[in-house]
């Protein structure tokens, strides 16, 4: 799966069109076997019986591997969601708390939002951007559990406690978020989906050479259908590739939600 996945960082456009030749090639493989199987006398009604069959199970990896992409796509998307609630909730907290170290640590909060939004926007598959941004997250967040530790100490209660537990979601959220952008779908899952593919278009074409029916340009549909079906499917399992991407809209809306600042409105007057 490395091979392809390099070729998909080149390209998905050259990584489809290398699907789509080596499904043509080994279709047309099996229609010249077929061809010399029928001047021998094969079995068609056979053949179908097993070219039904391996359709059918290549169907099923298809819809397997398809949700199991589409799932990890959804679970990348949510994460961006909950970490960015988890920041708004932590940076109110902060500026409720009003102190020198709680302004600290919601303005820290606020350069976290942006690093965040980074981390999600990073391209290709890991490296030297992503190991940085991920150090950056975590000196962040020494920095950030430093200040509130001083808080605790300072002002133990249940003020400062209630900003400790929204830290540590914001903490948990960007953990959760990593491991989603770092899962893939199975090496295995999807070698046997390329696998299935290549064995039921030489299959294809075999059972049409014994019946001396090409129907290439039928084939070369179906193979370009299927392409684009596992390019979709390679596209949301990756986070880092395609077209296929997370939006980091919820970090541009909690950062305008910063830009207010908090107001402490005077007491209302008395009756």
């Amino acid at each position: 799966m490395n091979v392809l996945i390099a070729i998909a960082e080149v390209s998905f456009v050259l990584f489809g069109l290398v699907l789509l030749a080596a499904q043509l090639l080994v279709h047309e493989i099996g229609y010249r076997i077929g061809l010399r199987r029928h001047v021998s006398g094969g079995q068609p009604e056979t053949v179908g019986v097993v070219v039904g069959g391996l359709l059918g199970l290549l169907a099923f990896v298809l819809a397997l591997t398809l949700s199991y992409a589409n799932t990890r796509f959804s679970e990348r998307r949510a994460g961006t969601l909950v970490e960015a609630n988890a920041i708004g909730t932590a940076w109110l907290r902060a500026k409720a708390i009003g102190t020198p170290r709680g302004e600290e640590i919601a303005h820290l909060l606020e350069t976290y939002t942006g690093l965040r939004k980074a981390f999600i926007l990073a391209e290709g598959g890991g490296g030297g951007n992503i190991d940085n941004l991920n150090d950056s997250t975590n000196a962040m967040q020494s920095e950030i559990w430093g200040h509130l530790t001083g808080l605790v100490r300072e002002q133990p209660g249940p003020i400062s406690a209630s900003l400790m537990a929204a830290l540590n979601d914001v903490f948990d959220a960007a953990m959760s978020e990593r491991l989603a952008f770092e899962t893939r779908l199975p090496a295995q899952i999807f070698w046997l989906l390329i696998a299935l593919t290549m064995v039921s278009m030489a299959c294809l074409g075999y059972q049409l050479g014994l019946r001396e029916r090409p129907a290439r340009f039928l084939m070369a549909l179906l193979s370009l259908m299927w392409t684009v079906v596992i390019v979709d499917i390679l596209d949301l399992s990756a986070a880092r590739l395609g077209s296929f991407r997370t939006s980091v809209a919820v970090y541009d809306w909690t950062a305008r939600g910063f830009q207010g600042g908090i107001t402490v409105p005077p007491l209302p007057a008395g009756p």
